[in-house]
């Protein structure tokens, strides 16, 4: 009894621990599966980006070279603060994407031209929700960071203790048992079909 008092206890206090997780990740799926319709609200003749600007600029990429360090250099030479990437959409190119959840900028960087042109993005609420959604890994060490790519992962861990426990309550019922096989093999047999058949 105190085992399964244990588990009741724990389901309930992860659902509602897990309440803003769940919310951030339910809504951030929309703009993610209606970002067409979403487009129609934004389309008011405004660019999408805005020029900071434009200057000379000149850093060397040797063939092969690690663009991430190279982005790393620029985003700091521009005083960028974020997240980043780095990648050369063409070889005459190298865009350096820095973000937070509020902002978004782009320094490309035009080896041929000694260029450096920096652009912000307007901010939607669709992009910063999926930006929400989206955001992880351990690539960027800076404390606040690092520290929400933890929480994501304890987050994580919470989902499945969370389903784990759930399917240990509804076994210890017995009179739920039929409709429970019922409701995670329909459950299973859909999630089967769409893995297939996609």
């Amino acid at each position: 009894m105190r085992f399964n008092l244990f588990v009741r206890r724990l389901h309930l206090y992860l659902a509602l621990s897990l309440i803003p997780w769940f919310l951030v990740y339910g809504v951030s799926s929309i703009p993610f599966a209606h970002n067409s319709w979403i487009d129609r609200f934004y389309q008011d003749g405004k660019p999408t980006w805005k020029l900071r600007f434009e200057k000379p600029y000149d850093i060397a990429i040797p063939e092969g070279a690690d663009l991430r360090e190279i982005g790393a250099r620029i985003k700091q030479d521009v005083g960028l603060e974020g997240a980043f990437g780095a990648y050369r959409p063409n070889p005459g190119e190298l865009t350096v994407y820095v973000h937070t959840f509020w902002t978004a900028s782009n320094a490309r960087y035009f080896p041929d031209k000694k260029l450096l042109r920096v652009e912000d993005r307007r901010f939607r609420w669709d992009q910063f929700l999926t930006g929400m959604h989206a955001r992880g890994g351990f690539q960027d060490r800076r404390p606040l960071i690092f520290a929400w790519s933890v929480v994501v992962d304890l987050v994580c861990i919470g989902f499945l203790l969370w389903i784990a426990s759930g399917i240990y309550m509804w076994w210890q019922l017995s009179q739920t048992r039929v409709w429970g096989f019922l409701a995670l093999g329909s459950g299973a047999a859909l999630f089967a079909l769409f893995l297939v058949g996609l």
